[in-house]
């Protein structure tokens, strides 16, 4: 069982900039497949981003070269930094962690202002 915690998410204004969180309790966060996924009122949740244990990494088109997700497996975190933020990219903003079986966190709010 690993647990996720995501923190970070708040109030931005339309182009500024948030950095995302997912703590795992997991010490062997470096096996599992990490992402970060999105979910707006009355839409389907979406993947934003996705690295793999090897380090490779997937970005939805909405968010390249604006979104950058990263790992630090010494501190069982991820990151998710967000810049030029739009209105668009308001959602509850979901981490998981991908092996046999996928884990969710429980997610944190992004609302950006225009």
């Amino acid at each position: 069982q690993v647990q996720l915690v995501e923190s970070g998410g708040g109030l931005v204004q339309a182009g500024g900039s948030l950095r995302l969180s997912c703590a795992a309790s997991t010490t062997t966060l470096s096996i599992f497949t990490m992402g970060w996924y999105r979910q707006a009122p009355g839409k389907q949740r979406e993947r934003v981003a996705t690295m793999t244990p090897g380090g490779l990494t997937n970005y939805a088109d909405s968010v390249k070269g604006r979104f950058t997700i990263s790992r630090d497996n010494a501190k069982n975190t991820v990151y998710l930094q967000m810049s030029t933020l739009k209105p668009e990219d308001a959602a509850v903003y979901y981490c998981s962690a991908r092996a046999s079986y996928i884990y969710w966190g429980q997610g944190t709010q992004v609302t950006v202002s225009s």
